[in-house]
């Protein structure tokens, strides 16, 4: 997934439409829009980042899982949770360094975004990129180098969060980067996707 966040203007359509796709617990969210202040009156400004599981290449809270409920899927690499294995025991969300992780008290697991892997299958955009009124979210086929995430990785200067834990995410965001002047986007640093191989081979 691309987010390009000079699109976001936190209208939070997509925290919307994925809570009721999937019923959320109330206090918590699979994918939110996060509101980040800067500066002091009366000269402030504002933005917002859209924050979900970021399907990363070298997932931590895979190999801590004790019975094997999270999982990468080879087919697409989404990184998923079987509900009906997962017994609750939170060493995925203590192991996420993202924090994009809860426990849902209906269900009594782990849960998280996974890209909406029953509309994907079907051929439609997960419920947030398809809610989003300016189009701030791409989902697509990094692999197919006419896809449109691939066509606007290629094309704009991309980062991902936290790059330093090792995880190698797949979530790309444009124009996130502050160059570390704030706390938040002090997290982020910039990939060049073309001198990179493993990129290459990422949705």
């Amino acid at each position: 997934m691309v987010i390009d966040a000079r699109r976001c203007y936190g209208v939070q359509a997509c925290t919307v439409a994925c809570k009721a796709e999937y019923k959320v617990p109330l206090g918590e969210n699979r994918s939110w829009v996060e509101e980040i202040e800067k500066g002091n009156y009366p000269n402030v400004t504002r933005s917002f980042l859209p924050r979900l599981c970021n399907h990363c290449d070298e997932p931590p809270c895979v190999p801590v899982c004790p019975t094997g409920a999270t999982f990468k899927r080879d087919e697409d690499g989404i990184v998923v949770i079987d509900k009906d294995v997962c017994i609750g025991c939170k060493s995925c969300i203590q192991a996420c360094p993202y924090d994009q992780r809860f426990l849902n008290e209906d269900t009594h697991t782990a849960d998280k975004c996974d890209f909406c892997i029953h509309r994907v299958s079907q051929g439609l955009q997960p419920a947030c990129v398809e809610a989003c009124p300016s189009r701030a979210r791409i989902f697509g086929d990094l692999n197919d180098p006419d896809s449109e995430v691939s066509r606007l990785i290629a094309t704009n200067k991309v980062s991902v969060l936290r790059p330093g834990y090792g995880t190698e995410p797949n979530v790309y965001y444009i124009g996130a980067d502050h160059t570390g002047e704030n706390d938040h986007y002090a997290e982020f640093s910039y990939v060049d996707v073309k001198t990179n191989r493993r990129f290459a081979e990422r949705r």
